[in-house]
């Protein structure tokens, strides 16, 4: 097959593209005649093999140099800084997240979410957890090529989840020689270190290759406490707020009848008049005591009073909350070991044996502040001061107390093993004088997680430890009776027992007595999956005209996923201060056929340079969820020969993960904002305060933290414990649409520059989703939706939400719209040397969400998470040795809440669009951040290189955001960098 010149012009290729498949001109053989004959490639996006390398579907690509140069050393992070990246579901500062996936590094183009994103390695799936989130940080970025992202659905190539976009790392291959390389980076604040090792060892003989490669990585973690932007909950400003009720020193809520001396007393107005509850009965107002103690909640841990004296306590007050941000990580520390295995064997000349073995080892390490005790940390398994214990100060049981266990910070190791073997047995043969390549395999992948915790209470050991005591003989605190006394001892199933001064706060808690209450928990999670496959793909005939030839691909895939999830025994048993979870199991095969056709229609001729159709189609039999047909079609047309005009629309789908089906669920402590709160809320919005009104509550009404205190800032933790995350095994398959219209210019009379622009528009329907607190209730709210309303409930006395379940659900529909823009221009070679200009951008025109079908859409486009413009700039200089670069990473302003009226809001009368956002009238513009890298290379006369540089050069810091929880100890963006980082790496070839 000979190749025409216009075929090679990397010109029409988008930008990034060209660098990457560079290296595929050079394996060219010259032919007797002087022609070019070129190997077949297969581009991510294609199963059909072709010389010509232009595509039709939008792709952009990361190369090993890249990589180098980015000063980045997980596979998740590079991927973050693509434009059409979003915020990592669980990224590193996700601390107070309990998933298994917690601690990996995750890919979630468009904002989609990271299971909507194919994970391909060498164009064979890669493992995933039960919930179909693929770790990145599995595999080494020392191994890899280069990366393609396909900025496009592909479900009729690929099958289920490639909604958002496929990533297909491509991995080394005939590798001769042995390269080592060890890397550093820390934070410009001391901390934050990565540290990463690789060793690569590859020989190639006349018919076979292996290679063979070994990294370790380890990153230190990062405190919130040691920077004054992350120090407090809602940034340097507002120090006091967002604190929590729960403090280090114990309190509790008087229990005894009106009328007792100091007990509490009937709620009424300034004029002396009883306030009646919304069934017109009276509110006892109880008063909420706090030990004596010294120290504030910004100072160090004090020392609390003698705890069975009731002269040592006060009406509880600010001093006695606390800033739980001192105990958290912002940045969770990790370390990843992998070796990888490779090898090729040519049988003959058209017959080739190929196989890839990989294993990785994660173990991620986070902390979070000490548990907040209460008597119903578990509503089912109520926990009391008894009256006989030696630390009560009343003549009464305590049943309403509490205090933050602040001597167990709650520590998880998460373990993660991830194994992947594959092989193949490829083939070439001709028929019709056509060349057709084929492969018959298996692809075998699995996922371990262990998780390991401390820090949660053992309720059956806290219920005898604050039971009964008495002062024994030596002058010892000891549980049950003098008549009936119980052994000390740190070992509950020995029968013994340590008591707990638990109001007496930190400094009350014997070392004894928290080894006796402590609870060590192991969780165990595994997600598997078998895949076999068969593919064909060649040319059938030449079209008319000299159009080109009439190519196809085609194969049939045969997949089983199996998985399973066991919590620890005692806390899904609901006996530990543990999110209790219920375990989990299940398994699901599916068969899918493909079929693929590249129909070139016309060349060479007026207005058509080259005018072709790509048309793709797969047939996908799930055992549990019924069969599906998805298609696609892909044009690519030329008008002249400098411009390239290219259009796709293709028919999507993701199955319901194991964790969607057959997820057990689990208790969560939901942050969340009370709609009807009078400060907070969005009572302005008529249709809140109408069904606020109909429930009873005032215009007045306040939501409440632990202490029973008005909260002072949005989100604030939920007094009780929701529900959230159980499986649905009637769950549907999500289906999409996606649609994208490019053209890519590069202009004959300006070598070296190309440029692109992509309109893209996806949309998913019937969308499976695991709804948060807050979305539960603005539905409700806002929009009227029955099926949400449902969904919680309150306390008849307080009005408290007290009860919340969100689940798993096909709900609604998700839709985004926007525009890629990219610019590259490789500038002539000058006696200075030779630059680089590389420009990607992306405007989000719309990112809307349905609840359910009818109902109003909501957008989320210009908002927290959501910015308009992305882009990164980049300019490239080398020369004999040296090479250096400089790159802008920039990220639009956006709107977010009104932190309160007349502080930070300076948007007052700007009103949201739809209201979803759930910001109501007044917002706060932020301004867009500008992030400078820069790195410098020299090469070496060795053989080796070594790369200085440094990210975030001016030290720019992100803006404090009050919109979205993040699940970090404090309110920034995880995406955005809060350090200058620097970094050194070393190369060396042997």
């Amino acid at each position: 097959m000979k190749l025409r010149n216009s075929a090679v012009r990397l010109g029409l290729l988008p930008a990034g593209i060209a660098i990457a498949l560079t290296p595929a001109f050079a394996s060219a053989q010259e032919t007797a005649a002087g022609a070019t004959t070129l190997d077949r490639l297969e581009v991510t996006g294609s199963r059909i093999r072709s010389v010509d390398v232009e595509t039709a579907q939008p792709i952009f690509t990361v190369s090993s140099e890249d990589i180098k140069r980015s000063g980045l050393v997980s596979v998740g992070d590079i991927l973050q800084n693509l434009t059409v990246s979003g915020t990592q579901t669980f990224s590193k500062a996700a601390v107070l997240a309990s998933n298994p996936e917690q601690g990996g590094q995750y890919a979630n183009l468009y904002n989609l979410g990271e299971m909507r994103t194919l994970v391909l390695v060498n164009g064979k799936r890669w493992s995933s957890s039960l919930a179909g989130f693929t770790d990145m940080s599995t595999i080494p970025s020392s191994l890899i090529e280069r990366i393609e992202v396909l900025k496009d659905g592909a479900s009729a190539i690929y099958g289920s989840d490639a909604i958002s976009g496929v990533i297909n790392i491509i991995l080394r291959k005939d590798f001769d020689g042995a390269e080592a390389s060890v890397y550093y980076g820390q934070n410009s604040g001391g901390d934050g270190a990565k540290t990463q090792y690789n060793l690569t060892l590859g020989a190639t003989g006349e018919r076979s290759s292996i290679m063979l490669g070994a990294s370790y990585t380890k990153e230190d973690p990062v405190w919130a406490k040691d920077r004054a932007l992350t120090r407090y909950t809602y940034g340097p400003n507002h120090p006091e707020d967002g604190l929590s009720p729960a403090g280090p020193w114990g309190r509790f809520t008087d229990p005894r009848a009106a009328g007792t001396a100091g007990a509490g007393k009937w709620r009424a107005d300034a004029a002396g008049n009883f306030i009646l509850d919304k069934e017109g009965n009276r509110i006892w107002d109880a008063n909420t005591w706090a030990i004596n103690h010294t120290g504030s909640w910004n100072t160090p841990i004090g020392v609390g009073a003698d705890s069975s004296d009731m002269a040592n306590y006060h009406l509880i007050n600010g001093d006695d909350y606390y800033n739980a941000t001192q105990q958290m990580m912002l940045n969770q520390g990790s370390e990843n070991k992998s070796v990888f295995a490779a090898g090729t064997y040519d049988i003959n000349d058209n017959l080739r044996l190929k196989s890839t073995v990989m294993y990785s080892e994660r173990d991620s390490k986070r902390q979070i502040a000490g548990y907040p005790l209460t008597g119903t940390s578990q509503k089912n398994f109520p926990v009391v001061i008894s009256k006989d214990s030696v630390y009560n100060p009343l003549d009464v049981d305590i049943t309403n107390w509490g205090r933050r266990m602040f001597e167990l910070p709650r520590i998880s190791e998460n373990n993660v093993k991830s194994f992947h073997f594959d092989a193949a047995l490829e083939g070439t043969f001709d028929f019709n004088d056509r060349p057709f390549d084929w492969d018959v395999g298996l692809n075998y992948n699995q996922y371990d997680v262990t998780e390991t915790s401390s820090g949660n209470i053992n309720l059956l050991a806290l219920q005898k430890a604050l039971g009964p005591s008495f002062i024994n003989s030596a002058g010892v605190a000891q549980c049950g009776t003098a008549a009936n006394p119980i052994a000390l001892g740190t070992n509950a199933s020995l029968g013994q027992c340590t008591p707990f001064d638990v109001l007496g706060g930190a400094s009350a808690a014997t070392p004894e007595a928290l080894t006796y209450i402590n609870t060590l928990l192991n969780a165990t999670s595994q997600s598997k999956s078998k895949q076999y496959f068969a593919n064909i793909t060649g040319g059938l005939f030449d079209m008319p005209g000299d159009a080109g030839e009439f190519a196809f691909a085609a194969g049939y895939e045969h997949r089983e996923v199996s998985g399973y999830d066991h919590p620890d025994a005692l806390s899904a048993s609901g006996y530990t201060t543990d999110l209790a979870a219920g375990a989990a199991s299940g398994k699901y095969t599916a068969n899918e056929f493909y079929l693929e056709f590249m129909v070139p229609l016309l060349r060479d001729l007026p207005g058509a340079k080259e005018l072709s159709l790509d048309i793709a189609s797969r047939y996908s039999d799930f055992d549990k969820f019924g069969d599906t047909i998805n298609s696609k079609f892909s044009l690519t047309w030329r008008p002249i020969e400098d411009l390239l005009v290219r259009g796709t629309y293709g028919e999507g789908f993701r199955a319901p993960t194991m964790d969607d089906t057959f997820g057990g669920g689990s208790q969560t402590f939901d942050s969340f904002t009370d709609p009807c709160d009078a400060q907070f809320g969005m009572l302005n919005d008529p249709r809140v305060a109408a069904r606020c009104q109909s429930e009873g509550l005032s215009s007045t009404y306040r939501q409440t933290d632990a202490a029973g205190k008005p909260v002072t800032a949005r989100d604030t933790q939920a007094n009780a414990a929701f529900q959230s995350g159980v499986g649905n095994d009637q769950l549907q398959p999500e289906t999409s649409k996606t649609r994208t219209v490019g053209l890519v210019y590069s202009p004959s009379y300006v070598q070296g520059l190309d440029v692109s622009l992509d309109w893209y528009k996806i949309t998913v329907d019937n969308v499976i989703t695991a709804v948060s607190a807050n979305y539960v209730l603005n539905q409700c709210y806002q929009n009227g939706v029955a099926q949400f309303c449902d969904q919680y409930g309150r306390d008849a006395t307080t009005g408290q939400v007290t009860s919340l379940s969100r689940g798993n659900a096909n709900l609604g529909s998700l839709e985004t719209e926007g525009y890629n823009f990219g610019v590259r221009y490789r500038l002539p070679e000058l006696a200075i040397g030779t630059f680089g200009v590389n420009l990607d951008a992306n405007y989000l025109s719309t990112f809307r969400q349905q609840s359910s079908k009818g109902a109003e859409w909501d957008n989320y486009a210009g908002y927290w998470n959501y910015p308009r413009v992305r882009a990164t700039l980049g300019l490239n200089w080398a020369k004999d040795t040296l090479s250096a670069n400089w790159g802008m990473r920039y990220y639009g302003g956006f709107r977010d809440y009104c932190y309160d009226e007349g502080v930070e809001c300076n948007e007052p009368n700007y009103q949201t669009p739809n209201g979803g956002w759930g910001g109501g009238q007044g917002a706060n513009k932020k301004g867009a951040i500008v992030y400078h890298d820069v790195s410098v290379t020299w090469q070496a006369p060795w053989d080796g290189s070594v790369t200085v540089g440094a990210r975030n050069v001016f030290d720019k810091q992100p803006p404090i955001t009050y919109s979205v929880s993040n699940s970090s100890a404090s309110q920034i963006d995880p995406m955005l960098d809060y350090d200058r980082f620097l970094f050194i790496q070393y190369n060396q070839r042997f």
